[in-house]
């Protein structure tokens, strides 16, 4: 990444501040610095280039309104708050979009359905339980496991971004985080 794409750069308490004074060039920001992982998102899950941008709009509107509201606090990084809202809003229109498609002839095997509709609720359940076990795991392995898992860096990015010795000791470091993890993931249900 060159220095000229660092140096542009903002911080998410810069594109909150500048969600809160209307400045068009932090949602310009937000959607040439963001949009990109959402379009993968979508089109890696049966959406087209215009889903992604249609949800990527009502989650830039959701958090353009939660931060207006005066009562938003931001407990993750930007980026990771808006594919978690991103990616809900999909499942939702996925789940939509499966009830209906159905055609008529088809009606009574959509009853078959419900269970996986549970079952989706139940995954979205999981996913807020993990949401909050992540925020209380602290840091830095909120940052590892978010980086490993979320934004997909290598365990050598990771080394030389947390200056570890190595990658096996930033492996090392990652398992621990992961075991933190599953017991504060657990010990909420």
């Amino acid at each position: 990444m060159s220095n000229k794409i660092n140096s542009s750069r903002l911080t998410d308490n810069e594109i909150i501040l500048g969600i809160l004074n209307n400045s068009s060039s932090t949602l310009k920001y937000l959607y040439k610095a963001y949009f990109p992982m959402i379009l993968q998102l979508i089109i890696n899950n049966n959406g087209s280039e215009h889903d992604a941008k249609d949800i990527y709009q009502e989650s830039i509107i959701i958090l353009h309104d939660k931060i207006k509201s005066g009562d938003f606090e931001l407990t993750s990084k930007l980026k990771t708050f808006l594919y978690s809202v991103c990616r809900r809003l999909w499942l939702k229109k996925l789940s939509h979009k499966s009830r209906f498609s159905e055609d008529i002839k088809d009606y009574e095997d959509h009853f078959s359905v419900e269970p996986d509709l549970d079952q989706h609720e139940e995954k979205d359940q999981q996913f807020l339980l993990m949401n909050s076990a992540l925020t209380q795991l602290g840091e830095p392995c909120k940052t590892i496991i978010e980086d490993f898992y979320i934004h997909s860096m290598s365990m050598q990015d990771i080394c030389e971004k947390f200056g570890y010795t190595n990658a096996d000791n930033a492996k090392t470091q990652k398992y621990k985080c992961l075991q933190r993890l599953k017991k504060l993931f657990f010990n909420q249900k």
